[in-house]
């Protein structure tokens, strides 16, 4: 656990309690539930007087994710954060990856049936996700560490798991008769995952109908083997947790006697479901999910995706997926209405996150390119820094000697597609609007040189306002 001014640290001599000490940083003396609440993490929560009560000692909580694809993106951040904030203040954590409950598919938030997936793609999902999720939070405990002034960064491990690895043994037989036979229809039928799939035409399949008993029987087995009492999820994810405490309770009060004090046992807690002021699913930049992962998504898009966040969205996210304290939070958003224009607010929260998620070597790079494409003064820039941010972007093009130094800069432009054709090309360069390094080149035959480029290796070329190639030397 953390042990200074943002740590969560057991008061003595009473072990039992587990107190967020002195967060005037962090948390400003509210416990873990008021600071989820402040920063806007809850939708919905059982009981939160007891949870509050519940979470005076280290407790064990998992959040599940489904293996749909191989990589996080930005809309699991949302319930990793939410799962980080519990870590950071010594609860035990769990990201269970639904291995079993992926081959069967989640109708949450659905209105049709998904396509089953394949068992090698449910299998390489999990993989690449078990990665992608211990990296997250080792990049965060750094990121903690750092902005929250720590001495230690002791904190409890993660446990990645999967839950193929209980459920693949399961008999349909004992199934039935020691779980199915504690739930019944009429209740299945109010989950709200289910009431919008009977108002279609298609309806849903009993695979599906049932995959919130499968998700009931995940948090029973944690309950069970690891003393799990605490599930988070999304909004929509409401249903299916209550399965997994009503299981937990049926089970555990039906081995009770009657003389047994009888006392609710497990929490659900559930983060919103994220859109923007207008309305679009968080997470989505033109219509494609941007992704944790830097195969799929630069470091310099990741940054810019958090850039553009809308005025009125941007102290939302800062509480949801900064750990700056939320005092602070509100001194940046004053500082940012005072000049707008000048996206105050936007350009801390992007290199949060990026910092976060990426490491400084990320936030470096997404510097570096955010430069080279939006700067005017290129005098600071390094040749090798240049292409290491902009790694795996298609605005980056490497050249052979023979291409860079005898092809006329309109031809160059023209065969990297910067325009439509040579003459186009050329034509734009006599207009003025065809630039190597920030500076305008008319001549239609302006050959590069040595001397031209950035270190001699690379020329960034602009087209118009903000079409770029950079040109590498191989």
């Amino acid at each position: 656990m953390f042990r200074l001014a943002h740590r969560c640290i057991r008061s003595f001599p009473d072990s039992t309690k587990n107190v967020c000490l002195s967060k005037r940083h962090l948390h400003n003396g509210r416990n873990l539930v008021q600071e989820l609440g402040s920063r806007q993490f809850v939708a919905n929560v059982t009981r939160p007087d007891d949870l509050e009560k519940h979470l005076e000692r280290p407790r064990t909580v998992y959040l599940g994710i489904d293996p749909t694809a191989k990589s996080l993106h930005a809309g699991h951040l949302l319930p990793l954060m939410c799962l980080l904030h519990f870590q950071l203040c010594g609860n035990n954590v769990i990201a269970l990856i639904g291995g079993a409950t992926g081959l069967v598919g989640d109708p949450s938030g659905r209105m049709t049936e998904r396509q089953l997936a394949e068992k090698t793609q449910i299998e390489l999902n999990t993989n690449k996700l078990a990665q992608g999720i211990q990296k997250f939070f080792s990049n965060a405990a750094t990121y903690a560490k750092d902005r929250l002034s720590t001495q230690s960064s002791t904190l409890p491990a993660l446990q990645v798991l999967n839950n193929f690895t209980w459920l693949k043994d399961v008999n349909l037989l004992d199934f039935l008769r020691t779980t199915g036979i504690h739930f019944r229809v009429n209740n299945m039928l109010t989950r709200d995952s289910v009431k919008t799939r009977m108002n279609t035409q298609q309806g849903i399949s009993f695979t599906e109908f049932t995959y919130q008993l499968l998700q009931g029987y995940d948090f029973y087995e944690l309950y069970r083997t690891h003393g799990c009492t605490i599930q988070i999820g999304g909004s929509d994810q409401w249903g299916n947790i209550l399965s997994g405490v009503e299981l937990i309770n049926k089970v555990e009060h039906g081995a009770l006697s009657g003389e047994d004090v009888v006392k609710e046992k497990g929490f659900a807690l559930t983060t919103p479901l994220l859109t923007t002021s207008r309305g679009e699913k968080f997470g989505k930049s033109a219509g494609n999910a941007v992704w944790l992962e830097l195969e799929l998504t630069s470091y310099f898009d990741f940054y810019q995706f958090f850039m553009r966040t809308s005025d009125s969205d941007v102290e939302k996210y800062l509480k949801l997926f900064t750990l700056l304290p939320v005092e602070q939070i509100s001194s940046v958003v004053h500082d940012h209405q005072v000049s707008p224009e000048h996206r105050i607010a936007q350009k801390i929260l992007a290199e949060e996150v990026t910092l976060m998620v990426h490491g400084q070597d990320g936030l470096d790079a997404a510097r570096t390119a955010t430069q080279v494409l939006f700067g005017t003064d290129y005098t600071t820039l390094k040749a090798e820094q240049i292409i290491k941010s902009l790694s795996g972007d298609p605005r980056l093009v490497f050249c052979t000697e023979e291409e860079m130094f005898n092809t006329p800069l309109p031809n160059l432009v023209a065969n990297h597609q910067l325009a439509s054709s040579k003459s186009a090309a050329r034509q734009l360069a006599q207009a003025g609007g065809l630039y190597l390094n920030n500076q305008a080149q008319r001549d239609p035959r302006f050959l590069l040189t040595l001397e031209v480029l950035i270190d001699g290796k690379v020329a960034i070329v602009r087209a118009g306002k903000d079409n770029h190639r950079i040109l590498a030397l191989r």
